[in-house]
């Protein structure tokens, strides 16, 4: 959840990049953390498991005034995806904002992505967080590769609970709607912050005024 920091006069937002093994989820937060200004961002953080990576840092989007006063921070985590460290999902989890789900659109991965986007629900409900109530974005990524599955089959397949939801597709390795997908996770999160922190249902446009690159 949003924590505000009322000594440094900041507002720290979490985003957790989640997915199947090898997706895309590093790849995505590299290519962030590379095309950020240097003086808009921390460091890139990884620790690594036997198999698998975490990766995190924070950073300031150039425009995003939601606040006065205020500035805003967006905290980026990626998840492992090998099954075996879902220990090390949940405690990623934990203070989530916002959700990118990053699904290989290779026809292979398919079972891979289900599996995890169940694994994502199941996760969240183990804090009592539904999908619903809490913004998250799909991207299908590595669209370059030939032969993958079509869009449409996807969205059947993986953005059928419920409300729909946004969805881009990607090429994470060129940058490729990478950067369309954290626009809108991070425009749905601060909308919702916006939301609980006046009380009502009112659309605030300063909500809307993000640039991150």
């Amino acid at each position: 959840m949003a924590f505000i920091n009322h000594e440094s006069r900041e507002i720290q937002l979490k985003i957790v990049y989640y997915g199947p093994a090898l997706c895309g989820k590093t790849t995505n937060l590299e290519t962030v953390h590379k095309m950020i200004r240097r003086d808009h961002k921390g460091d890139l953080t990884s620790l690594d498991t036997a198999k698998d990576r975490t990766l995190f840092f924070d950073f300031m989007p150039l425009v995003a005034d939601v606040i006065e006063g205020f500035t805003t921070r967006f905290q980026m985590y990626t998840v492992p995806g090998q099954v075996m460290y879902n220990t090390t999902r949940r405690i990623v989890l934990q203070g989530v904002d916002g959700v990118v789900f990053v699904a290989d659109s290779q026809w292979s991965e398919m079972s891979a992505n289900v599996e995890s986007l169940k694994n994502l629900g199941d996760n969240l409900q183990a804090q009592k967080i539904t999908p619903d109530d809490i913004p998250y974005v799909l991207q299908y990524n590595k669209r370059d590769i030939p032969g993958v599955a079509p869009v449409h089959y996807l969205e059947f397949l993986l953005n059928n609970q419920g409300t729909r939801r946004p969805s881009f597709t990607s090429v994470a390795t060129d940058g490729s709607g990478v950067f369309d997908t954290l626009n809108m996770i991070a425009k749905l999160v601060l909308h919702k912050f916006v939301k609980e922190a006046r009380g009502d249902g009112d659309k605030d446009e300063k909500a809307d005024e993000i640039l991150i690159r």
